[in-house]
């Protein structure tokens, strides 16, 4: 009878087999077969997230679904396969595994969550996260008795009350970030607000979920949950006094652009460690004491980087897919029978979306939001995901939910999560709201009185110098209306979940950067562009497009209409080597720049950088540039000599303004062109004829304007002419698309067809050009003929010619 009533224990597993020519399976040892689960549920994962992509979905819910499948509610249903891929053995060592991820992991969500900026949040954003905290605790209370009288019958009531509550509250502040990013709502106002108000959120889910562990403990004694809770304030409060100056000092000691030290990188994470044992040890898991570690290291600088960067691959990549796989095997849909049942999860379902979105709309109204971009907020508080789960394992380890409770509320995290994505699309759509009527979209205008707001996008610390001279010389006399510049950091969403290390660069976008609330920013951009502030006479502003460069360039479009731009200032998709030559940066970027040339609601500049003025600002005093303006005729050349007109109202800029004329003995040899009106001089159209007049009136008035006009008998004569300028030139201002006989004749045919004939010519290395290079687009409100196919052109093509 005794062996009856005495389960075997099965032997462990080793770690490595003998391989299979010596009779072992490797699937009977510890280390193979946990390959085997990893390459499993990352193909899974992965597959199922390139499914989703198309609906827009965070790779979150790909991994519930993964995790899912691979357990009892699927694949797991032929036990075979269970007893094969996930054997009961084997699962103390994938637990182990998924949780040491885990715990990474949240020392990740930590460092990226910025006290700071919860003491910044708004009364507005509190107010928002209280109602969406508050309401879904409270109907999850409800809900929770109604479970406790039917499928949950005999739990502990305190522990599962709370369970519930915080399992129906929580918003998850990662997916959350994840989801407005892809929806390009995280630099609006609702991405804003939603951002913080999650941030608030996600704090009080950890101390209700650690309230919630304390109460769930096994000791008879309500005292024993009492010191649980004291014993975890008292090590935050430790943490908060001893673990700050210690970051801080190893954070001076990483200096930007230096690689960090691998020995304060291995302390960090041996503290996370450390921190995630005591946690455990006092009784409110590992996972606190990695998280608090997280929020206490400073933001700024390169070590907060660095760790993410060492970090984050391995631990999102292979690691953390195993939890959700740990949650999958634990979850049996098959457990959800009967009307009952499903009436439950329907309830369940209900609960959480009402408490959450009828609390936040409330709030909303009652704060003067409008009420669509107040039921967006709802709808995006709404989301759950990892941090529901790790609730929800730790109340079934705890014995506080079963197995049909788990599942329900499983079920109930990836509904609210899915259905996030395509009601905002639905109901949000700020592009077509924010559509503005202005003026002045180009640099040429009748009114010269006027401010001229220039949109200056850059990649990378590289671009910056040439761009700040740019701006510098643009900024004219600084007596009129003025320059407003808005210093765009261009900056790709990857599938890396650091992304939510860009929401703090967003968070003061396009504001001044003395509404910093005095709060110490050391990214260098940044400060370099801060310190170009207070030394010039500019007004820039610092903004930021966080997007995957397949749509970038809506970004820019969309903040370039906002901000009333006249003109947008891109980086060119190479840069120079030091032996001269042109060497692509990243194929991308040249995708991005032919859209926003094609779709620009103002005019364009692409500049190719071959350092003007040096690798530093040159200051206002000091600057001394000779700018060469090319005229051929059309659109674009009337803008580039505008734009060289207003850069040579800088004291320190002359402006060679140079017209290139066809002879016209010798038209009919170079280029066979119908000339119909013969009172306009040379083939001029009208508009550039009186452009022209009125342009030598502006040069008679200025002296640091020369205006000459060049007669060339062929394309051969014309290129020495351009090169001529060359040694006394520092930029090259030229149209994209010239017009003319003169320009038909230099040929179509180039290796970037976006810049144009001249600005081809220009960037060629039988050039030998040593200056910088704009190219212009003037705007105009569609593109036509070879200014549009030229944006056509060599898609398919190899990009990297030199």
């Amino acid at each position: 009878m005794a062996s009856n009533g005495t389960a075997k224990c099965p032997p462990p597993m080793k770690a490595a087999s003998n391989g299979v020519f010596q009779g072992d399976n490797p699937l009977h040892f510890a280390l193979p077969l946990l390959i085997v689960q990893i390459c499993l549920v990352v193909v899974l994962t992965r597959v199922l997230a390139y499914i989703l992509r198309p609906l827009r979905q965070p790779r979150v819910i790909a991994e519930i679904i993964g995790g899912v499948l691979l357990g009892p509610s699927a694949l797991g249903r032929n036990h075979k396969y269970l007893q094969a891929i996930f054997p009961a053995r084997s699962l103390t060592v994938l637990d182990t595994l998924a949780n040491l991820g885990l715990l990474f992991f949240l020392f990740l969500v930590g460092l990226e969550l910025d006290p700071k900026s919860l003491r910044q949040t708004g009364k507005k954003a509190l107010s928002i996260a209280l109602a969406g905290i508050s309401l879904p605790f409270a109907l999850g209370v409800g809900t929770s008795i109604v479970l406790r009288a039917t499928i949950s019958k005999g739990v502990n009531e305190g522990p599962f009350l709370v369970f519930m509550g915080v399992a129906l509250s929580i918003t998850a502040f990662p997916v959350l970030a994840r989801i407005l990013a892809e929806l390009k709502l995280l630099t609006t106002d609702v991405g804003r607000m939603a951002m913080s108000a999650a941030a608030v959120n996600d704090v009080a889910a950890w101390i209700l979920l650690a309230l919630a562990i304390a109460l769930s403990g096994v000791g008879r004694s309500p005292l024993v949950s009492l010191w649980v809770f004291l014993c975890g304030f008292g090590f935050i409060t430790s943490c908060i006094f001893i673990a700050p100056p210690i970051f801080k000092w190893i954070a001076r000691r990483c200096p930007q652009g230096e690689p960090v030290d691998e020995i304060y990188i291995c302390a960090t994470l041996a503290a996370v460690l450390a921190a995630g044992f005591v946690t455990d040890t006092i009784g409110i898991h590992a996972l606190f004491g990695a998280f608090v570690m997280g929020v206490l290291v400073p933001k700024e600088g390169a070590f907060a980087g660095a760790l993410v960067e060492k970090v984050e691959d391995l631990v999102s990549g292979l690691f953390l897919p195993l939890y959700f796989v740990s949650s999958g095997l634990k979850t049996d849909v098959a457990t959800i029978q009967g009307a009952e049942s499903w009436g439950l999860l329907a309830l369940v379902i209900f609960t959480a979306c009402f408490g959450k979105i009828v609390g936040t709309v409330l709030v909303s109204l009652l704060c003067k939001v409008p009420f669509k971009e107040a039921l967006t907020l709802g709808f995006l508080m709404n989301t759950k995901g990892l941090v529901e789960l790790i609730v929800l394992n730790i109340g079934r380890d705890r014995g506080v939910l079963n197995d049909q409770t788990f599942a329900i509320m499983v079920l109930m995290a990836l509904f609210t999560t899915f259905l996030t994505t395509p009601i905002v699309m639905a109901i949000y759509k700020p592009a077509q709201m924010a559509k503005f009527e202005y003026k002045y979209r180009t640099i040429q205008r009748k009114e010269a009185n006027t401010q001229i707001r220039m949109l200056a996008c850059f990649h990378s610390t590289r671009n910056i110098p040439t761009l700040m001279n740019l701006i510098e010389a643009s900024r004219g006399t600084g007596k009129k209306g003025g320059l407003r510049v808005y210093a765009m950091h261009l900056m790709e969403l990857s599938e890396r979940s650091s992304a939510i290390l860009m929401v703090h660069k967003a968070r003061k976008n396009g504001l001044p950067f003395w509404n910093k609330l005095n709060t110490s920013d050391s990214n260098q951009i940044v400060v370099a562009f801060e310190a170009f502030h207070h030394l010039s006479q500019v007004s820039i502003r610092p903004t930021t497009a966080i997007s995957p460069m397949s749509s970038m360039h809506e970004d820019i479009c969309t903040s370039a209409d906002s901000k009333r731009a006249a003109i947008i200032i891109l980086p060119f998709h190479k840069h120079q080597r030091f032996d001269g030559h042109l060497e692509t940066t990243r194929a991308d970027f040249r995708h991005v720049n032919r859209k926003v040339l094609e779709h620009s609601p103002c005019s364009v500049g692409i500049l190719v950088d071959r350092g003007l003025g040096g690798n530093s600002h040159v200051s206002a005093s000091n600057v001394n540039y000779t700018v060469t303006a090319f005229f051929f005729g059309g659109h674009d050349d009337r803008e580039a000599f505008s734009y060289g007109a207003l850069m040579a109202e800088h004291k320190g800029i002359r402006l060679n303004a140079v017209r290139l004329i066809l002879d016209r003995k010798v038209v009919g040899d170079s280029v066979r062109v119908d000339i119909n009106d013969e009172n306009v001089p040379e083939g001029l159209a009208d508009e550039d004829f009186s452009f022209l007049e009125e342009f030598k009136e502006k040069v008679s008035e200025d002296g640091s304007i020369e205006y000459e006009e060049v007669v060339v008998s062929d394309v051969a004569e014309a290129v020495g002419v351009v090169q001529g300028f060359n040694n006394r030139c520092n930029l090259f201002l030229v149209g994209r698309m010239p017009e003319g006989q003169l320009v038909a004749a230099i040929g179509r045919k180039s290796e970037c067809p976006e810049l144009g004939p001249v600005g081809n010519l220009l960037i060629s290395p039988e050039m030998k050009i040593t200056a910088s290079v704009l190219v212009v687009q003037q705007y105009r409100s569609s593109l036509t003929g070879d200014s549009l196919a030229s944006l056509k052109d060599g898609d398919t093509t190899d990009e990297d010619g030199d």
